[in-house]
């Protein structure tokens, strides 16, 4: 029999573990003053959004702003859980684990989130999303108006 057998079967066990709880990893996050409550899944993914009376009074670049900021509160939730339940898997201090870590996006969770909602929190190095290049039409030998305009040829 082989005397790694036992380590084996234990490494399983905690994999078998870590799997079942991960699938029922759920973070949830309140704005400051209440206004937003987001859950997420593993991932970050977003599970619930949850609004309160007083996003009736915010403006909606602020209540898009609570939303965002928020969700990554929520998102940076997760990404705790996560860690915490493959620590005893791969080993807390592991190469695996310092890889696992690297891989889990860390969220802006900006620090000075106001309660009046009146103004958007300011998120930090978040630029605006890039749109994919879109490739110029190819020439075709069928394009009659690639000539110039009609009325100016002699």
């Amino acid at each position: 029999m082989n005397a790694q057998a036992p380590e084996i079967a234990e490494i399983g066990r905690r994999a078998a573990e870590a799997q079942e709880k991960l699938k029922h990893v759920t973070a949830t996050a309140s704005s400051n003053d209440g206004a937003v409550t987001v859950t997420v899944n593993t991932a970050g993914a977003l599970q619930q959004l949850d609004f309160g009376v007083r996003t009736e009074e915010m403006p909606r670049a602020a209540l898009a702003a609570a939303v965002l900021a928020t969700a990554h509160r929520a998102q940076a939730k997760a990404a705790e859980q996560l860690s915490a339940i493959m620590a005893p898997v791969i080993g807390e201090h592991s190469d695996a684990m310092k890889f696992l870590e690297e891989q889990i996006p860390k969220p802006e969770v900006p620090a000075d989130e106001t309660d009046s909602g009146d103004s958007p929190p300011q998120l930090r190095d978040q630029a605006p999303p890039s749109r994919p290049a879109h490739p110029a039409p190819a020439a075709s030998d069928d394009d009659y108006f690639d000539n110039g305009p009609v009325l100016g040829r002699e």
